[in-house]
């Protein structure tokens, strides 16, 4: 009983992205023009999109901890953070990749959206940048923490404000609605919103994995 209340999260992210992948490729769907059966992507692009946002917000939530207390296991848990959100934001973008190849035409179209999305990654791999070029490991941790904040605050303004702030062919931007009650019906919401569940606890079930790895690493330096 007790292993079983441990991995508890992980039963259940296991559950929900079974039942995410048959629904969303078995499912049925609203008929929407243009979008079709792509429509079914909705259940994976946009929901690793959510599970992004919460890993990066929870390493900002990290950053802020080591700036007040200066813990190292919390610049550390920071790290896998981001690092596992950029893997969700990769896989985000493929797939977006695929929708926009088969809804617009191009696998990538000079779209604001778009290209805010490509700046903000290209901050985020900057911060990866900034880690690995300093030696010294509280001024790593203290200007990674600091660069993380604001990477994090530039990345939202990118992907939701200055979009919608100009056309875009990306839904829920410049005018162009996003997916309202009359797209997302009851049927798509039952495998919508248990989706980001899912791939939000995989992310963090990915992320507590390379923690411990990073601790692991950790107590070996320490011991050598």
């Amino acid at each position: 009983m007790e292993t079983l209340k441990k991995h508890y999260g992980k039963i259940l992210c296991m559950i929900l992205l079974y039942y995410t992948i048959y629904a969303g490729f078995e499912g049925k769907v609203p008929r929407q023009p243009i979008l079709n059966e792509t429509v079914r992507n909705l259940y994976f692009h946009v929901t690793m999109w959510f599970s992004m946002i919460f890993l990066l917000g929870t390493s900002v939530y990290h950053s802020i901890k080591y700036l007040r207390s200066g813990d190292v296991q919390a610049d550390l848990k920071s790290y896998a953070y981001v690092e596992t959100g950029l893997v969700f934001a990769i896989m985000g973008l493929v797939t977006g990749s695929f929708w926009a190849k088969f809804t617009w035409g191009d696998w990538w179209t000079n779209d604001p959206k778009l290209n805010s999305v490509a700046v903000g990654l290209l901050i985020y791999l900057a911060y990866l940048l900034v880690r690995s070029s300093l030696p010294e490991e509280q001024q790593k941790a203290r200007i990674s923490s600091v660069y993380n904040i604001f990477a994090f605050v530039v990345f939202m303004v990118l992907i939701w404000i200055l979009p919608r702030m100009t056309d875009s062919l990306h839904p829920g931007n410049g005018g162009n609605p996003g997916f309202n009650s009359m797209d997302l019906d009851n049927r798509m919401r039952m495998v919508f919103y248990p989706a980001i569940i899912g791939w939000t606890l995989l992310g963090f079930w990915i992320a507590g994995l390379r923690i411990r790895i990073k601790q692991l690493d950790q107590q070996i330096e320490e011991n050598n």
